[in-house]
């Protein structure tokens, strides 16, 4: 959690020293007049309204949020019992200022000002897209269990079934031996079904190394262009200052080349597709690590965006969750596994879709020669 300031506080600061004293802060606050209209902002505020200061204290807050907005009402409610109220999950999004804006909203009175209200923005990105993380790991640990006895329970009796296939192959007449092929056939494709879930029982510590994102990626878009990926259009915008990842090479390739193939499905053979990947620096993003008072800083952003069909609302809270696919013949273990790989790196992957722009953005720690990430095998 981080700290802010205490309810007094904030409202002081806003209605004396304007907002220059908070400008430090995450977190969009505003403060709105007793007639509604907006008299201050933080930075943080006229980045997420999407305008500058001089701009907001023009307009009441009702021409930013949607007609009839809980924020409205959570106004006039502060106003009526000269309290604070805390107000989770509101949808306060517009053309305006983007939509959609999920956020947690605390909202203060100003105690030398009636019917002044100090406002504050809290998105919840960030919270949910750890408690996805979290639950994505959850699911990976059943399927270690379940793949460690399928391993054992399935693949010796498969082989056996094959080994009966084949030999009955020899001695039937042409026109059944296609029927023994089908079950050879059937017998590999679960025997590979099983291998790609063993994966997830594999405990060993991972090696890593200090590893440029951009090398990882331009190798991965060369597969890409050479394979499934051939006449797509790939626009790459990376921030070329970006420190290294400490990371397993080939795991990152791994977890890119899925994402980079799934949205090269995802758009199909629709003329106008394209696929984005970028990189940035994000500072203030701090996660914290179980079963120690240590936080660690993930502000290297890796992002992939296609501008395929995206995802069904049903399927995106359990993307990364085993046996979950949009595909008709998928076996959904791709993002799965990649969701693994990135959290066995400490790192964190969400997903945002709408029709036409999906985006798996992925945070990781980055390189530090002094003190090194803990490996998290959870």
């Amino acid at each position: 959690m981080i700290d802010t300031l205490s309810q007094s506080g904030r409202a002081a600061a806003l209605a004396s020293d304007g907002p220059m004293i908070l400008d430090a802060l995450p977190h969009p606050v505003l403060l709105v007049a007793p007639d509604g209209v907006i008299e201050s902002a933080n930075m943080a505020a006229e980045i997420f309204m999407r305008s500058s200061v001089s701009v907001l204290r023009r307009h009441p807050i009702s021409e930013f949020v949607p007609f009839g907005s809980p924020l409205l009402t959570l106004i006039d409610q502060v106003r009526e019992r000269s309290a604070p109220i805390n107000e989770y999950k509101v949808d306060i999004g517009t053309p305006r200022i983007g939509a959609p804006k999920v956020v947690d909203i605390n909202a203060s009175p100003v105690a030398d000002r009636p019917g002044a209200v100090v406002l504050m923005f809290q998105e919840r990105t960030m919270a949910e897209k750890i408690d996805r993380q979290l639950t994505s790991r959850g699911a990976a640990r059943t399927v270690t269990g379940l793949a460690a006895m399928l391993a054992h329970e399935i693949k010796n009796p498969l082989s056996g079934i094959r080994g009966a296939a084949q030999l009955i192959e020899q001695s039937v007449p042409s026109e059944d031996r296609a029927l023994t092929r089908l079950i050879m056939d059937e017998t590999d494709r679960i025997v590979k079904l099983v291998d790609r879930m063993e994966v997830f029982s594999d405990e060993r510590p991972i090696e890593r190394e200090p590893v440029n994102i951009h090398v990882v990626l331009d190798h991965v878009k060369r597969l890409a262009d050479t394979g499934f990926g051939r006449n797509k259009r790939i626009v790459e915008t990376y921030d070329p200052s970006l420190p290294p990842v400490f990371a397993n090479k080939d795991q990152l390739i791994q977890v890119f080349l899925n994402l980079i193939k799934n949205a090269c499905e995802a758009i199909g053979d629709d003329p106008d597709g394209e696929i984005k990947i970028s990189t940035a620096f994000r500072p203030g993003v701090r996660l914290s690590v179980p079963g120690t008072d240590e936080k660690v800083s993930l502000p290297l952003e890796f992002c992939v965006e296609d501008n395929g069909t995206g995802v069904p609302d049903d399927l995106l809270p359990h993307l990364f969750e085993p046996f979950i696919t949009t595909k008709t013949n998928g076996s959904g273990l791709g993002l799965a596994l990649v969701a693994k790989i990135i959290g066995d790196h400490g790192g964190v992957i969400d997903c945002s879709s709408q029709r036409q722009k999906t985006v798996f953005r992925i945070l990781m720690p980055a390189f530090s020669e002094t003190v090194q990430p803990l490996d998290r095998k959870q």
